[in-house]
């Protein structure tokens, strides 16, 4: 599992939003050394997001908590976003070269089509299994005295 450290910013029923600094992701994943997003994480100076949660700990606005997700489900969301709208972007443009060759504005047109189908896919996909790809709280992290 990916954990992120984090604090409670507010709490609504059984949710809490936490915000955290993204780079410490990369810092527990075994993937770092080869991965693109640590590159992203740096430049952006590990900017802080804020992530809806189930509060399963009952924590408190200002609590410290750590939020995970599943490496597996982190790859799978990665690929449903990225790799299946380019891969029906692929197939429509090779469909209509071979269907209609010599036509470059259909094409085009067939590329936006299948990235939009596949963007599409990925949305109806992600909703339909939501609880798949929902990060979890992981514990609570004991303030250090004084604060």
């Amino acid at each position: 599992m990916i954990h992120e450290t984090g604090t409670v910013i507010s709490v609504s029923g059984n949710e809490a939003w936490v915000q955290t600094i993204r780079e410490s992701a990369c810092q527990s994943c075994s993937a770092r050394h080869g991965c693109g997003q640590k590159a992203l994480a740096t430049m952006s100076g590990g900017q802080s997001r804020q992530i809806r949660v189930p509060n399963t700990l009952g924590a408190r606005p200002g609590d410290q908590v750590t939020v995970a997700i599943e490496e597996s489900a982190l790859l799978r969301a990665s690929l449903l976003v990225y790799a299946v709208p380019l891969v029906l972007m692929v197939v429509a443009t090779g469909l209509t070269g071979v269907l209609l060759p010599g036509r470059d504005g259909l094409a085009i047109l067939a590329a936006l089509a299948g990235l939009g189908g596949g963007l599409w896919l990925a949305r109806w996909y992600s909703r339909r299994d939501a609880a798949r790809w929902q990060p979890v709280m992981g514990r609570m992290i004991p303030l250090e005295p004084g604060h």
